[in-house]
């Protein structure tokens, strides 16, 4: 008796683990995102957000944490439960921060598990007309003639358009000066004055400056053309494959949340960023779907670490 006891008994915890397993989730979903309301990281969140409360039939609740280009929200998410009831979205800065600050409060890629991307935005290359130049060759061409003299801008060091103009002038070999600034909408002021020469901006920043003559764009930093610029090459189409640069906003776990609740929520986040209205939402940032695997994206924030991490060393930035 005592026996069929205890088998009873285990078959019971065995089984209420099950369902409480399988009954996720049971509340709602909290979803942070360590940036400002209005950023495109926020503005994402929401957009998919409100359609993941509908596919799990739970509420899907933003809470922004922002501070320290990212770390005190992810931080955040780092320490909490493995449960799939809180969540992180993050951008490509998240495998920058590790290599610009040395004590970070959390191991980038150890500590989380990759959900899926929800879009890729890429950024454009432009001048201002001018500089008199109309191709990636000719800017190439004349930053050689003048080393040290033209100007860069980028959002802040360690910004993504910072790592993109990096890898440019790594692959280019050009000498040119970096000018931080603090943020994409002064990166686009400073080129059209001509007070910096260049730079990577986020499409959805220079695109009315581009419709309207005042700012040229000479290639798109992502692996295929912009559906906003098609008529823009990439950059490995303008001859400097080894400048591509794939900035993208995506969501993450705790690590050793379960495998099941990973795999469900990159389920319906496939069907969410394909949905028409959503697309349209992203097109409006001037970002588009990305789709990959919680194992290919986990591999690809592996990689991209490693390589921009021989970026960084050679900026001579490093961590402070």
């Amino acid at each position: 008796m005592m026996r069929r006891a205890w088998f009873a008994a285990l078959f019971l915890l065995c089984s209420g683990a099950a369902l409480a397993q399988g009954a996720w989730p049971a509340k709602p979903v909290r979803l942070v995102v360590p940036f400002t309301p209005g950023s495109a990281s926020d503005i994402l969140a929401r957009t998919v957000g409100d359609k993941l409360a509908a596919a799990l039939g739970q509420p899907v609740l933003i809470e922004n944490r922002a501070g320290a280009g990212g770390v005190v929200g992810t931080g955040v998410v780092a320490k909490a439960e493995p449960d799939g009831y809180t969540l992180v979205v993050v951008s490509a800065g998240h495998v920058v921060n590790p290599l610009m600050y040395a004590n970070l409060p959390y191991d980038a890629l150890a500590d989380f598990a990759g959900v899926m991307p929800l879009g890729s935005l890429p950024s454009v290359l432009t001048v201002s007309p001018a500089l008199g130049v109309k191709t990636v060759h000719e800017l190439v061409a004349l930053a050689k003639s003048r080393p040290g003299v033209l100007n860069y801008a980028s959002g802040g060091t360690g910004s993504a358009s910072h790592v993109n103009a990096e890898k440019f002038r790594i692959a280019t070999g050009i000498d040119v000066v970096h000018v931080p600034l603090k943020g994409a909408p002064d990166m686009v002021v400073e080129t059209i004055g001509g007070r910096t020469q260049f730079g990577f901006e986020p499409i959805s920043a220079a695109l009315p400056a581009i419709r309207d003559g005042k700012l040229v764009a000479l290639a798109v930093s992502s692996p295929a053309r912009a559906a906003t610029l098609p008529d823009t090459p990439t950059i490995a189409e303008a001859g400097v494959p080894a400048a591509e640069f794939n900035f993208w906003i995506g969501l993450l776990a705790p690590a050793k949340t379960p495998k099941e609740v990973v795999a469900r929520l990159n389920a319906e986040l496939r069907k969410v960023v394909q949905m028409p209205d959503v697309k349209l939402r992203l097109a409006g940032l001037g970002a588009e779907p990305y789709v990959l695997s919680p194992q290919e994206f986990d591999a690809m924030m592996r990689a991209e670490f490693a390589a921009l991490r021989r970026v960084i060393k050679t900026t001579g930035e490093g961590p402070k």
